[in-house]
């Protein structure tokens, strides 16, 4: 099995339609996704990780 590793910048308020896109376009199976969250001074999302599992 291959995987790829994607990372997706986003802003959590305003990026849902550009994800939904971005996931629907992917070619293999959304293994898992995985949040880069920050806590200073808010907390908030900053990227995203995405593992694509290619046939």
């Amino acid at each position: 099995m291959k995987y790829r590793v994607h990372r997706f910048n986003l802003k959590m308020t305003s990026d849902q339609s550009k994800l939904e896109q971005f996931l629907n376009s992917l070619e293999g199976e959304v293994i898992t996704i995985i949040p880069n969250v920050t806590w200073a001074p808010k907390v908030q999302v900053d990227f995203l990780l995405i593992v694509e599992k290619l046939g």
